[in-house]
């Protein structure tokens, strides 16, 4: 593994009398995956949208690759190279499978929205966006409204949007919410390929899923890191599985 590409600081985020985040601190390490799990309530949510910046932390630091983000909107943290899944899938129903992958490229580049229309014609954006979409095994989807995906076609959709930015970095919140048994595998699958190719942050609660993708797992309790090591050491240690694993089995 390489240097740490993410690094958190005393992250603090208190709603009302609740600690989402309490001076919690960890590292992710370029090109691995880090799943981050705790039982409900824990902050595993709070801190990717602290990451990713759709919520401002209360106090503490967030820095990717040598750049403060704390104070930065989320535009231009995706513009560095973050990008995220939802637990809720987000696309745009009212547009074709492959509309939505190119206005993820277009959005990324900076293009202007005024030419929308030229923009499905180009091969620029078009050719890049059916290729991540081959990639997510959605290809043959490409021109039906996203409207008509499945839940978990939806969720595959998310994450060529999310490809298509070619980003540094995943933030990967429960990306397998929901989803039977072959919609999981699908996801896993694409999370599969992406693992030692892409920096992962993955929230999950599937502990198989965990402990047979992380490199390093990272324990939230009470918006405090627990633990944090490599599966076998996580799965081992006493706190953790008072904490935690103990419930789950």
């Amino acid at each position: 593994m390489s240097g740490d590409l993410l690094e958190i600081r005393g992250l603090v985020k208190n709603f009302g009398g609740v600690h989402a985040s309490d001076h919690l601190s960890m590292s992710v390490r370029e090109g691995e995956t880090h799943a981050v799990i705790g039982p409900n309530g824990a902050g595993k949510t709070t801190l990717i949208s602290q990451i990713s910046g759709l919520v401002r932390p209360d106090s503490g630091e967030i820095v990717f690759d040598g750049i403060d983000l704390t104070k930065l909107p989320a535009h231009r943290r995706a513009h560095l190279g973050l990008a995220r899944s939802f637990q809720i899938s987000s696309v745009f129903l009212g547009l074709s499978v492959l509309d939505n992958v190119t206005l993820a490229i277009q959005a990324h580049q900076g293009h202007s929205f005024r030419f929308w229309k030229n923009a499905r014609s180009s091969a620029e954006l078009r050719d890049p966006a059916l290729a991540v979409l081959q990639r997510v095994s959605l290809a043959e989807r490409a021109v039906d409204p996203a409207a008509q995906l499945s839940h978990g076609e939806r969720r595959q959709l998310e994450f060529a949007m999310a490809l298509a930015t070619e980003p540094r970095m995943l933030l990967l919140d429960e990306p397998m919410a929901g989803m039977g048994r072959e919609e999981g595998s699908r996801i896993l699958d694409i999370i599969t390929e992406l693992h030692g190719t892409k920096t992962l942050l993955l929230v999950e609660h599937d502990m198989d899923v965990v402990f047979s993708l992380a490199d390093r797992i990272s324990v939230l309790v009470y918006g405090k890191v627990l633990a944090t090591g490599e599966p076998q050491s996580i799965r081992a240690n006493e706190d953790v599985q008072k904490a935690y694993l103990g419930e789950t089995a």
